[in-house]
């Protein structure tokens, strides 16, 4: 490698709160637009003739497996171009502009959604939908490369549980806001309870930029970079960090591993947070209060079971707490072909929130102790993990609206998640190295 010119002050109080101040910000995208609100709207807009067959570029389909298939290919976008920028940021040491790029875009993308206000408007919501996913998606690789260049390998756990955490807290806070000016929207001055939805999509916009300002002020700059050598630009350049790190990756045997492992676990994971919202209208026909207490209830626990995990971690090593969490993980997939109430639901949604931050938080900390002390190229080695990531979610959205086409129910769709779990928890099972496990 290289050689660092500039290194970031490991564990800096300042320089951390920061980085969690990212989660605070993007976080709002994932609840309001990707689990709460949004697809709740989406519903109840993306309708023709009383039906939810709609059209779509000529194509006709039912609504809640078009918006899966939308974001499926939101998901394989990101994961074909991101391998390039990283190495580019790599080399030129420029997350930060990298993330700045990426939060424009869907911020923007949410705020365009705004004038998705009937299904002629359709086409539009759907590329807004796309573009906003792909925003989202692509800053979190440039985000989480930071962690292992802003704190040392011991608080890897805590560091990656406290950014869920803030993230939990921001989004519940403004989607209560949300919440209020919809449920009382002639209160605001809206003229229906459309206009005031619409209107929190440009919130989420305005708070997602608005408080991503504070990391980019605040962040590291350029703690990777290094001179251009030899002839090429900086795009050829970046395609040889890949390629190198690419090459390290045959002498990483654990951390392949992990990969595959994190492939299957994640793409179950991450297809319930996706589309749990439309489990619950098209099979359990919820109303939006029940389905907005539902959110709120992941969002809550959420907070608790990132810091429970991370000390289960910090006792029993990374591998067993997160196989735990993917045992129960399956419990939820089977469970949900079965519920048939809305407290059945509830109760299901209390344990999704218990390990959905805890999955997460502790599937990064754990990728940043598998990569080598050594190098400096942390965002070419998390587009790996987060090219993963974006493989995973098409493969779970696209195989859940596929089965729910074919069999016309979700609860199907649900079961089958179980069996990736399985697989995800089997692959784990196979690192070996005491990095993330007890002796």
């Amino acid at each position: 490698m290289n050689g660092i010119t500039a290194t970031a002050a490991l564990n800096n109080p300042r320089t951390v709160r920061a980085w969690y101040m990212f989660d605070w910000a993007n976080s709002v995208y994932s609840l309001i637009i990707i689990t709460a609100i949004f697809p709740i709207y989406y519903k109840e807009v993306a309708v023709s003739s009383g039906t939810d067959q709609v059209n779509f570029l000529g194509f006709t389909l039912q609504n809640s497996v078009l918006y899966s298939y939308a974001l499926s290919f939101s998901f394989l976008v990101v994961a074909a171009i991101l391998p390039l920028l990283s190495g580019v940021a790599d080399y030129t040491g420029k997350k930060k502009v990298f993330m700045k790029i990426f939060v424009w875009l869907g911020s923007l993308s949410c705020m365009g959604l705004y004038l998705f206000d009937d299904v002629s408007w359709l086409n539009w919501g759907i590329i807004c939908s796309i573009l906003a996913s792909i925003g989202y998606s692509g800053s979190l690789v440039f985000y989480d490369a930071f962690l292992p260049e802003i704190v040392t390998r011991d608080r890897y756990d805590a560091t990656s549980a406290n950014g869920y955490s803030m993230g939990y807290i921001g989004s519940v806070l403004l989607m209560v806001i949300c919440t209020v000016l919809i449920l009382g929207f002639d209160t605001f001055g809206f003229d229906s309870e459309g206009a005031a939805t619409r209107f929190s999509f440009l919130l989420v916009g305005v708070w997602w930029v608005g408080f991503s300002m504070i990391p980019f002020a605040l962040l590291p700059e350029n703690a990777s970079a290094r001179k251009l050598e030899g002839s090429g630009s900086v795009w050829t350049k970046g395609y040889q960090e890949i390629r190198k790190v690419w090459r390290s990756l045959r002498e990483q045997p654990d951390l392949k591993r992990y990969l595959v492992a994190f492939f299957f676990y994640n793409g179950g994971v991450q297809t319930v947070m996706y589309l749990a919202t439309l489990f619950g209208t098209d099979v359990l026909h919820l109303g939006t209060t029940s389905l907005i207490a539902t959110v709120v209830i992941i969002q809550l626990v959420g907070i608790l079971g990132a810091w429970l995990f991370a000390r289960l971690s910090q006792a029993k090593g990374n591998r067993y707490s997160l196989t735990v969490m993917i045992i129960i993980w399956i419990g939820i997939c089977i469970s949900a072909y079965f519920i048939t109430t809305e407290y059945q639901f509830y109760a299901l949604a209390f344990v999704v929130g218990m390990v959905m931050g805890g999955i997460q938080s502790l599937s990064r900390a754990t990728y940043s102790k598998l990569i080598p002390d050594n190098t400096i190229d942390h965002a070419s080695y998390f587009s790996f993990y987060d090219v993963t990531y974006n493989l995973a979610i098409v493969f779970g959205t696209f195989s859940y609206g596929f089965i729910d086409h074919l069999t016309g129910s979700m609860r199907y769709s649900a079961l089958a998640l179980a069996l990736y779990f399985i697989v995800g928890g089997g692959v784990l099972f196979m690192v070996k190295t005491k990095v993330i496990r007890k002796a």
